[in-house]
């Protein structure tokens, strides 16, 4: 009597339903894993700037100049590709040495406008507005939003 060593197809249907219910329970989770990343990411950025906009003052302190950086960036460019974060345009006031480029992906900065002083970042294709206050030198969001809040406390 010969042995049959092949899946019939219950065996098959078995395996795919198993499967499609493994992936139904693991797909929203790696949509949330996404977004937490893009927080973090985005956490880390804004941690990075704010360092740089105070160590740029206290350089100019010691000059005898107390204001802060007037822009974060140069040019009034918008869209994907423009640097942010670099400079306020004159070589004297840098900021991150190699800046950020612009995207318009989820986790990626963005300007908002042709200023330098407001900018976006993308999570769950939602825009977290940032402002730059030269005044004080904050750089900060809307608080109330639960995402800002995740991003800036």
């Amino acid at each position: 009597m010969q042995s049959s060593k092949a899946f019939t197809l219950i065996e098959l249907i078995f395996v795919i339903v198993i499967l499609g219910i493994l992936s139904s329970i693991a797909l929203p989770h790696f949509a949330k894993t996404k977004e937490l990343a893009d927080i973090a990411k985005g956490r880390s950025d804004v941690a990075s700037i704010r360092s740089a906009i105070v160590t740029d003052r206290q350089a100019h302190i010691i000059k005898g100049d107390s204001a802060y950086i007037s822009a974060l960036c140069s040019g009034t460019g918008t869209g994907a590709g423009i640097k942010i974060f670099d400079t306020n345009g004159t070589s004297d006031r840098k900021l991150l040495t190699y800046g950020i480029v612009t995207s318009l992906a989820d986790g990626k900065w963005s300007k908002n406008g042709t200023s330098c002083i407001k900018f976006n970042f993308k999570v769950n294709s939602v825009d977290i507005v940032f402002d730059y206050n030269s005044t004080d030198g904050s750089f900060t969001c809307d608080r109330t939003d639960t995402t800002c809040k995740k991003m800036v406390d």
